[in-house]
């Protein structure tokens, strides 16, 4: 699985999410900050309700600079046929096939959780659904055998993470193990953030909070689905990304309906 680094002047990678370096000019002021002094606050109230036209019909749109607004693609949108990948393990394809039973090229996410179940990867049909999602960019519930491959290899990846970082064999990790994992996946995240993780993805009902392995990997793809969601529109690695009404609502909506 790819990391998602920062990196700095001499090239090094820093995990996404970590303070910038000190030579590089960043806002100081935190999000939610009032504006400085004779500006106008970018959440001031506006005429219209978001997502509503802002000027009649046949006039130029001026939230966009007087040209067109930009065209989103739909989550729903047919997924293009696939091949195996060379050189794919003939396990995996052989798995896939199984799934396959109709011949059609692809799986739907019941059989992509059956087939995944065969390998010991029990998961829930959200996490299913999460993961379809990220790797073929679609909310059609059907998986082809690039995409297959793609995430037969990336849940090795994370379950090794997690058992690296399962210290004391418990089939959980904790808040402490979780932003290590997510650290060696290339992504920092701030301590609210990582507490909000752990009480989302906490299903164990105990007193010490911790995550099992299916919600890990529900946890790993909601952080990276959005992280790479963000830098489409962060193309400097600034830390920071301006977003259309629309464009916000279809980055986080299809992690709320998974």
């Amino acid at each position: 699985m790819s990391n998602y680094p920062h990196q700095n002047p001499s090239g090094a990678g820093y995990p996404y999410g970590a303070p910038p370096p000190s030579s590089q000019s960043y806002p100081s002021a935190p999000y939610g900050a009032p504006p400085p002094p004779g500006q106008a606050s970018p959440y001031a109230p506006v005429a219209s309700p978001y997502g509503a036209p802002s000027a009649p019909p046949g006039a130029p749109n001026q939230s966009y600079g007087g040209y067109p607004p930009p065209a989103y693609g739909s989550p729903f949108a047919a997924l293009t046929p696939s091949v195996f990948p060379p050189g794919t393990d003939p396990s995996v394809i052989s798995c896939f096939q199984m799934a396959d039973q109709d011949g059609s090229g692809f799986i739907d996410d019941k059989e992509l959780q059956r087939a995944l179940s065969s390998y010991n990867q029990s998961f829930s049909l959200r996490t299913v659904h999460l993961l379809i999602y990220l790797f073929t960019n679609t909310n059609t519930r059907k998986i082809g055998p690039k995409e297959f491959t793609q995430v037969f290899y990336s849940l090795q990846s994370w379950r090794a993470i997690f058992e690296r970082f399962d210290r004391d064999r418990s089939g959980k990790i904790d808040t402490n193990e979780l932003r290590e994992a997510l650290l060696s996946l290339g992504f920092s995240v701030s301590p609210v953030v990582l507490e909000l993780l752990v009480s989302k993805f906490d299903k164990s009902g105990g007193k010490n909070k911790a995550i099992e392995y299916d919600n890990f990997i529900e946890c790993c793809l909601t952080v990276k689905g959005l992280t790479e969601k963000f830098k489409e529109k962060d193309t400097s690695l600034s830390g920071s990304a301006t977003f259309t009404y629309e464009s916000f609502m279809l980055t986080v909506l299809p992690f709320l309906i998974a």
